[in-house]
């Protein structure tokens, strides 16, 4: 990933495979890093869920609902608790409807204990290294 400043407090975002997207400060329309992490988050669990369900029956409606809570800590940094990724799923009537419906908790317990990348980072506390050069 690369992230290049288009000004003040606007910056374009590019992968490797040529997608782009900006972000900025949550005084215009763009998506705020930390809107991203969340997004990132219910993405990461939302496409898990959807590839294991989906193989039984394709969803009537499919929703990630992301929240969280952020706070200062005691050493007077910024973080987010209380996240909760909430998946609301409804699947048609029928045979097919019913595997998908049952599936769904354990989909989503997959996702969360060995699946989503994003979330087993968030909650293992990988280090981070930032560097400036």
């Amino acid at each position: 990933m690369t992230i290049e400043r288009t000004s003040l407090g606007r910056y374009e975002v590019r992968n490797a495979r040529g997608g782009t997207l900006t972000i900025g400060s949550s005084d215009g329309p763009d998506f705020t890093p930390v809107e991203l992490l969340l997004a990132a988050l219910g993405g990461c669990t939302g496409a898990d869920v959807d590839h294991i369900t989906s193989k039984r029956a394709e969803p009537e409606r499919f929703e990630v609902r992301v929240t969280a809570d952020k706070v200062r800590d005691e050493s007077g940094g910024n973080r987010l608790v209380n996240l909760v990724v909430e998946l609301s799923v409804a699947f048609g009537e029928g045979e097919a409807g019913d595997a998908a419906r049952e599936m769904l908790p354990r989909a989503a317990k997959m996702s969360h204990d060995r699946l989503c990348t994003v979330s087993r980072t968030i909650e293992s506390g990988t280090p981070v290294d930032t560097k400036a050069s």
